[in-house]
């Protein structure tokens, strides 16, 4: 599996986490972001058991290569 690293927020105090990934095998992204863990938010979803849902800031969106024009480079 060939992962690429498109970008991690430019304001995580770690500088760690949220992380966006390019798997280009199968050209899905991967996202590293905080876990979804409060039911009042996870009960408005309708969530497969198979599936789970993590949380990443609005700004993170730069990263998606979409709406970088497929551009995006290796972080």
């Amino acid at each position: 599996m060939a992962l690429r690293k498109l970008g991690k927020d430019p304001e995580s105090p770690s500088g760690g986490s949220p992380t966006v990934y390019l798997d280009e095998e199968t050209d899905t992204y991967l996202v590293q972001g905080w876990k979804v863990v409060d039911d009042g938010r996870l009960n408005q979803m309708d969530i497969p058991g198979h599936e789970s849902v993590v949380e990443i800031p609005r700004r993170m969106v730069q990263f998606f290569l979409e709406v970088q024009g497929d551009r995006g480079a290796d972080v």
